[in-house]
């Protein structure tokens, strides 16, 4: 894993070029947000994709802010290999997001993403380094280093993995989101290999000293997100 902060692409400078040439329109700028408390999963997925086929070329965007009950969720890149090692009576729900597997549960925040990425100017990679730039400046805030990892995209303090990201796009529309750990039961972890990635450590803001209600994260992760997209 590299430290130091990860080095832009030819193809990445180019859509910050042309996004820095012009302003969003006022449409593309619009963001509301839904706070939608403790969901179960699956209907919260179902609606998502409902909203993204719904949607029109007006339809403003939507940043949706939930925590789940417990369940993991295994995305299009899952396999056998990749299913829970023991049976802790978890759920388990295969979803048409990128990557393979991990956890949800309550002391998480999870953000779900439904942006028009045409209006925005945004292609999946810049969108991607976009969310986890958010977390990473939202950490930088408490005091906390933290980076991407080009291989595997999420945000990471000290190797650990802090915030996962899942994305998928249809008709340049996106949908899922991100998760980060915030203050909750990280032991279902350990019955998977997170992301797909056997030994890979998961982490908390709480393990992390940072030691801050839950709601107050929340809201300072969506102001990040809110500016930085």
């Amino acid at each position: 894993m590299r430290d130091e902060g990860r080095a832009a692409s030819d193809e990445e400078k180019r859509e910050s070029a042309g996004r820095s040439s012009s302003r969003l329109s006022p449409l593309a700028s619009r963001l509301t947000v839904r706070r939608m408390e403790l969901a179960q999963y699956e209907p919260t997925w179902r609606a998502m994709q409902s909203f993204t086929a719904a949607r029109s070329a007006v339809t403003p965007d939507e940043l949706w802010l939930v925590e789940h009950p417990p369940v993991y969720t295994l995305g299009l890149n899952g396999k056998g290999q990749h299913l829970p090692r023991s049976d802790n009576g978890i759920p388990v729900i295969k979803v048409d997001r990128g990557g393979q597997i991990t956890y949800h549960g309550p002391g998480q925040i999870v953000v779900y993403t439904l942006l028009d990425l045409r209006r925005r100017g945004l292609g999946v990679r810049a969108l991607v380094r976009k969310l986890e730039n958010a977390v990473i400046e939202l950490l930088a805030d408490y005091g906390m280093e933290a980076n991407g990892r080009d291989e595997a995209p999420g945000v990471y303090v000290a190797g650990a993995k802090v915030a996962a990201l899942g994305l998928r796009v249809r008709n340049g529309c996106c949908f899922h989101g991100l998760s980060l750990n915030v203050d909750m039961d990280l032991s279902p972890f350990h019955a998977i290999d997170p992301c797909g990635y056997p030994g890979l450590q998961v982490t908390q803001l709480r393990d992390l000293g940072i030691d801050e209600q839950i709601e107050a994260v929340a809201e300072k992760l969506l102001a990040k997100l809110a500016n930085g997209i």
